[in-house]
């Protein structure tokens, strides 16, 4: 199985110990996220089109602050 190649939000600030998310769309069919303080830990997984609702949420401001 190919392994994921993920990237730091754009969001994401350059600081250590900032919350930080990694994001990775390699893998066809899979959006996977991970906090980047804990590459070991667990990684979520999301069918794109998921993923693109989450992300046009979080634009739209459905999610409180």
């Amino acid at each position: 199985m190919a392994e994921f190649d993920f990237r730091k939000s754009s969001f994401s600030g350059g600081n250590a110990g900032q919350e930080c998310v990694e994001v990775a769309t390699n893998i066809p069919g899979t959006v996977a996220v991970r906090d980047s303080k804990d590459p070991e830990g667990p990684t979520l997984r999301f069918r794109p089109s998921a993923w693109a609702a989450f992300r046009d949420g979080l634009v739209r401001g459905e999610f409180g602050a």
